[in-house]
């Protein structure tokens, strides 16, 4: 080989090697925390004043806050089969809660589902789970361990996680054995801190689907003592949820389970910075859906949807629209606020192009669309959606979508889906952000565009469909 000719070989080659070491370093780490059940207005950067988050609301001052953000569903499992998946609830696969065997957790997602975590892998990332998951036991094919990630600890069943003090936990498909009295966040919270020490010299995804502040409302009594005092008029009070679970003043016990998740924030960001990983380490937080009132929570006390209508189980703004912080220092401006339009279902994307993944290694049809311009503060160069959709099956079933600065809602679906008479409330959310005026009647033209979105975003399901569709919800 002439000398000129194996020169510029070894200079391409060792070009390609830098750059491929340049990229491995450079991908960022991720770690998305997702609350469950935590409405638009429980966080004091979006408005809370009954409590503080302190740790929560540096995630806002030191990157950027979302105002105009969904959830894929106003329930957990259907919003995590979105966030996973990278679809809204007319495509993805479990579109609705539903009771099977712990064993067996919901529907399970299939085995060929691509994951976030499963792009995320193949990148070179680590990749771990630590909470509730919702989308197939242990004993499933939905089982997160055979989802892409390489660790789950936590609830595999979403019924399970009703209790905080479980007699059980499963670190992938393996059941720990508890005593009942010990705090299942605490362990959750150890678990993750763990993975990233283990995981830090290589890129990582951390998924922390914590509990809280899902019912029951529960915490230890150190959390709870201090707002028993701001709140002595309820100490008579039992709140009551499913596994007999029974706590004396839930109202404080909230504050009280909030104070508890922003210190996990805190040793998350401390841990960062002892690591020497905070320059290059995405933290998103966001809730699986909006906010309870169950267990004894008084939503309407702590006006935990803030200026929304509604809550969990409702597709107005209250059970839909959630809190979204992303922090990534050196990169995403301090203190920005965007309002852009995003979903859970852009998750997967985003991830992706932040970490370097061609869009040829996840599905060509998901409904996501990458919010990394946005982060950039590149606005010029982010896509936008047609609209956001929304389908949930319990409560005679509803539909709901946003289109712009309007929202369409359709109620009572099993009765009237496809008919081209049935009624749909409209309204206009830069005017009426409380969606407390139907405008329906005054604006034919958009009631018509609803109907026209609501056909084209609904495929039909295996098990998910409303009854005229003849749903078969029997066993899988």
């Amino acid at each position: 080989m002439k000398t000129s000719t194996f020169l510029t070989f070894a200079a391409a080659l060792l070009s390609f090697f830098v750059a491929s070491t340049f990229a491995a370093e450079t991908k960022p780490n991720i770690i998305f925390i997702l609350a469950d059940d935590l409405g638009y207005g429980d966080l004091s950067c979006y408005g809370q004043e009954k409590f503080t988050t302190p740790n929560i609301d540096r995630l806002a001052s030191e990157g950027m806050k979302f105002t105009q953000f969904y959830a894929g569903s106003t329930v957990c499992a259907p919003s995590r089969c979105s966030l996973i998946t990278g679809y809204h609830t007319g495509h993805c696969f479990i579109r609705g809660n539903r009771d099977q065997p712990e064993t067996l957790g919901n529907y399970p997602i299939p085995p060929e589902t691509v994951t976030v975590a499963k792009v995320l892998k193949k990148a070179g990332y680590a990749t771990g789970c630590f909470g509730k998951w919702g989308l197939g036991g242990p004993l499933s094919e939905g089982a997160a361990f055979r989802q892409g990630f390489d660790v789950f600890y936590g609830y595999y069943d979403q019924r399970h996680a009703h209790n905080h003090y479980p007699n059980h936990l499963y670190k992938n498909e393996q059941r720990i054995e508890l005593d009942g009295k010990t705090y299942s966040h605490d362990l959750i919270e150890k678990e993750a801190l763990d993975f990233i020490r283990a995981s830090k010299d290589k890129p990582f995804f951390c998924f922390l689907p914590v509990l809280i502040p899902h019912a029951a409302m529960q915490v230890p009594e150190e959390y709870t003592a201090p707002w028993r005092e701001k709140f002595p008029e309820f100490e008579n009070t039992i709140g009551r949820y499913s596994f007999n679970t029974e706590v004396r003043n839930p109202v404080a016990a909230f504050p009280g389970m909030m104070d508890r998740f922003d210190l996990t924030v805190k040793r998350i960001l401390d841990l960062l910075n002892e690591l020497d990983l905070d320059e290059n380490t995405i933290i998103m937080l966001s809730s699986d859906n909006g906010t309870h009132s169950e267990g004894g929570h008084r939503s309407d006390l702590f006006k935990s949807s803030g200026p929304l209508r509604g809550l969990k189980r409702d597709l107005y703004e209250g059970g839909i629209r959630v809190p979204m912080l992303v922090r990534w220092k050196g990169t995403v401006k301090p203190g920005s606020v965007s309002g852009h339009l995003g979903a859970f279902w852009d998750v997967l994307p985003t991830f992706a192009e932040s970490a370097g993944v061609a869009p040829s290694e996840y599905p060509d049809d998901i409904d996501g669309l990458s919010f990394l311009p946005t982060l950039l503060g590149k606005t010029e160069e982010q896509k936008q959606h047609p609209y956001l959709y929304w389908e949930f099956y319990e409560q005679r079933g509803k539909i709901a979508a946003r289109w712009g600065e309007w929202k369409g809602v359709q109620l009572n679906v099993n009765e009237t889906f496809g008919k081209p008479d049935a009624p749909i409330e409209i309204y206009n959310l830069d005017n009426d952000l409380g969606e407390t005026k139907n405008i329906a009647a005054e604006h034919p033209e958009v009631v018509k565009k609803f109907r026209e979105i609501f056909k084209e975003a609904h495929a039909k399901s295996p098990f998910f469909n409303f009854p005229p569709e003849k749903t078969d919800l029997g066993s899988r």
